[in-house]
């Protein structure tokens, strides 16, 4: 129960810092073979630690689960090292990356945590039926990648780690659209 209580807080965080808005986003964290994530249409004003959901990491989907299981899956198979995924639509970092290039953070922490951040173009109406297979693969070579006009996606070592890397992304994106306003980039 302490990882769930844990996502919940994070998952909150999320919300709270206005990186997603009240239902929006997911997360999740691998336990062994399984890995719990935010059920479907889930709010983080009122998530409760036991409203989390179990999924296998080999195997169907649980039914409840958010509608980005299979994603968080697909991450989970093809990397061993990832035991969080957060999902967050961070509201600088989609803006900056409408146009469908990759982001390459101007300040000094964005490069020293990921010199370029991939963007991936994945049609809305094929969303379902091509992200989680594409966002996986960008997943294995990358910390954190971003799908043009619909939100971040982070995997850490940790749940903190994943969470650290959103939070980077977006203060990376932040500082470029102010320093953009200012004329300075």
């Amino acid at each position: 129960m302490a990882i769930r209580h844990a996502m919940q807080n994070y998952y909150g965080w999320l919300r709270q810092f206005g990186y997603n808005d009240s239902h929006s986003g997911n997360i999740s964290a691998r336990v062994g073979d399984v890995f719990w994530i935010t059920p479907t249409g889930a709010c983080a004003d009122t998530l409760r630690a036991e409203d989390f959901i179990s999924c296998p990491i080999w195997g169907g989907i649980t039914e409840g689960a958010s509608g980005d299981a299979r994603l968080h899956q697909a991450v989970y198979r093809r990397n061993s090292r990832a035991v969080a995924v957060v999902h967050s639509h961070c509201p600088h970092a989609v803006a900056l990356t409408l146009g469908g290039n990759d982001f390459v953070p101007p300040d000094f922490e964005g490069q020293l945590y990921f010199p370029r951040v991939p963007v991936l173009t994945v049609p809305y109406e094929a969303y379902f039926e091509q992200a989680a297979e594409r966002v996986a693969e960008l997943l294995v070579a990358h910390r954190i990648c971003i799908v043009r006009g619909h939100g971040v996606y982070a995997w850490g070592e940790s749940l903190d780690q994943a969470y650290k890397w959103t939070c980077s992304l977006e203060f990376s994106a932040k500082t470029a659209f102010i320093a953009r306003q200012a004329g300075v980039i």
